[in-house]
This record gives C-alpha cells, structure tokens and sequence, in this order.
C-alpha cells in the first residue's frame, strides 16, 4: 500500500484507548466495532504492514463520513482522516475500490454528479441567468439532491435586493470526488475548474459548508488559488439582516441547531448560526452540539448504505427528542434531507434560510 509515512504513523500510533469509540456516528449506528476509528486504525496498519490486503478492509475505509467526530475526540492529536483519504487514492490507483463507488464514478463521467442526476426544471430557471458581481455556489448536494434548499436560499437573497448568478458551469467543488478518491487528478481538475469559475466573480458565497471547507482548507493545501472574496452562507445571511436588508422579526419559537461538523470543527463556526437564530426565535440546545455534535447523515454514503444513513439521522432526532426539541435548523443540505426524510411525527427540520424567511417583517 502506497500511503505517506503521516498517513503510516498516524494509522500505527493509535492507543486504542477508546476515547473516540463512542463517538462515531456509523459506529454508533451499526453497533460494529469494525466502524470506529481505532479499528480502521488497526486495519490499515496491518495493510501497511503486508499481513493484510487492501481490499479486505476498503469497504470499511469507505464507511467514515469524514465528519472528524474522532479527531476531535483524539487524546493523542491524531486525525485519522488522512490515512482514510490515502487509502482511497490508493485503492482507486491500483484498482480495488469497491464496486459501488465505481458505478458512482461512472455517473460522475457521464453527468458530472456522482448521483447521475439531471438538474431539475426548478433550477434550471435559476442557472446561467446574466452574470453579476456575486456569484451564489449552491453545490452538488443542494443542486441536485435538495432543490428546495436552493430555490429557498435564493429567494431570501432575492427579497434583500442582492444581484447574484447561479452559475451552472461551476456546480461542482470537488467535493464528491474529494471524498470517493482522496487527491487524485480527478479532484484537482475538479477543483481547479471550479476556482477558475469562482475567480470572473468578484464575491462568492458559499450555500454548503462542506463546499466552503474544502475551498478554504483544500485548495490551499492543493495551491489552487481563489481570488474573489469567499464567504460561507451563514456569514452572509447575517450581514444582510444586520445592515437591514433583510427585516426580521423575534417570533419566540424555540429552534435547535443541527452544528454541521464542517462548520463546527473544521471552520471553527459555532456561533453565526447562532446568532442568526436568536434574531428570529430562541435557541435550544441539544446536549450533543457545537464540536460535540453527531452528524445527521451524507448524501454520496447513502447511495451505498441508506439504511445506516438512515439510521444516523434517526439517532439525531432521539438526541432532540430527548431534550425536547422539536424543530431543527440545518446547515447542510445533506442533513436537511435526511432529518426531513426521518423526522417522527410532531417534529420539524427547517434550514437557517427557511426560518429567516418565516420572520421577515
């Protein structure tokens, strides 16, 4: 196996201390020991080691949503998401990947989205409209799998009297082929395309946060260079309402974010949600939030394990319900519509755009 000696010692310094065993939210779904870090962990190092083979362990590799729960968690400062992206470029250049994310590379050759979907009438309407100064980068999750997401963030956008593109030549970030392959050519091209686009812009903002962290982390690493200003969605909602461009209201209603982990822990931003709640309603913690918070689910992994998805997502709303809170409020489209999707009866989920928009003066 060719990974880096980081990626070698990151997978062999493990303590197996169980401090991160409790926290992955596949883990906790299947009840698997083999879904947990430490034992991804010990997998690798026995591949790096020759007493096993890579395809023995790479469904297990691609059963991490890379949401850092046991980064964070780490007593020893390891992460051990970059052993999990070598071993997938590794498995993608020596040809082991498992089948089903080579039928979701095919769709990505054939429509330029690994869910093989055409985008719908609903948004083709907002695509190539005249180019402004402000480009609005709703992403591939949102674009193709939350439509809703996206007609709803650009009406409230609409309402503030902001001039913005949604620009259907730069959809993707790379994200999808960030996570099936790692950093593979596929990735950079992906990426570079979309910086390239980015760049005739003079501001972009950026609707997914797991699309902002990899423009922001990734691509530096990568030196792919984006000259227009980048904010995430969150920065910019709140400026709008607080210059006033967009009136709300305190309506009083309790709403419980669902902290995004791109957000939380990769882009340390906990609060601008926040902030933006407690301008329309009051917020009401879960127990498990902020860097502390279970992520509800990924879009591209329930393609191949929806009923673990599933049960991720289903294990968030038994950790509202157990603080008795009702309405959820999303950063991410693909947590919006798996809450949605799994929601129990009496509960709600509702991204930030969608409770500014109810509150609007």
């Amino acid at each position: 196996m060719n990974i880096t000696e980081k990626a070698k010692k990151i997978a062999d310094s493990c303590r197996f201390c169980w401090m991160c065993r409790h926290v992955c939210p596949v883990g906790n779904a299947t009840g698997q020991e083999r879904n947990t870090a430490r034992a991804r962990a010990l997998a690798v190092s026995l591949v790096s080691r020759g007493a096993e083979k890579i395809d023995e362990i790479i469904d297990n590799v691609y059963e991490c949503t890379l949401c850092g729960a046991c980064t964070n968690n780490c007593v020893t400062g390891w992460d051990p998401k970059v052993f999990i992206q070598e071993v997938k470029t590794d498995a993608v250049l020596n040809g082991v990947i498992p089948a089903y994310v080579n039928d979701m590379l095919d769709k990505y050759e054939k429509t330029g989205n690994v869910y093989g979907e055409s985008v719908k009438e609903e948004i083709k309407v907002l695509l190539n409209k005249e180019k402004t100064d402000i480009l609005f980068f709703a992403g591939s999750d949102a674009i193709y799998k939350s439509p809703e997401s996206v007609i709803t963030a650009a009406n409230l956008l609409k309402k503030a009297g902001v001039n913005f593109t949604i620009d259907g030549n730069v959809i993707d970030s790379g994200n999808a082929m960030w996570f099936l392959t790692g950093k593979t050519e596929e990735t950079l091209t992906a990426a570079k395309n979309a910086a390239a686009e980015m760049n005739g812009y003079k501001t972009v903002i950026v609707y997914d946060p797991v699309d902002l962290k990899l423009i922001r982390h990734e691509y530096k690493e990568w030196g792919i260079e984006v000259t227009a200003t980048v904010k995430g969605f969150n920065e910019y909602l709140k400026e709008l309402i607080e210059s006033g461009k967009l009136k709300v209201k305190n309506g009083g209603k309790e709403y419980t974010l669902q902290d995004n982990y791109a957000y939380a822990r990769d882009l340390d931003d906990e609060t601008t949600a926040r902030e933006i709640i407690a301008k329309v309603g009051v917020n009401k913690e879960m127990l498990l939030k902020g860097k502390e918070a279970n992520v509800a689910g990924n879009l591209i992994m329930n393609e191949y394990m929806p009923d673990v998805q599933t049960r991720i997502a289903r294990d968030r709303w038994v950790n509202a319900a157990n603080m008795g809170c009702r309405t959820i409020v999303t950063e991410n489209p693909a947590e919006y519509e798996m809450l949605k999707k799994t929601a129990p009866e009496g509960y709600e989920v509702k991204t930030v755009e969608r409770i500014v928009t109810e509150n609007l003066i």
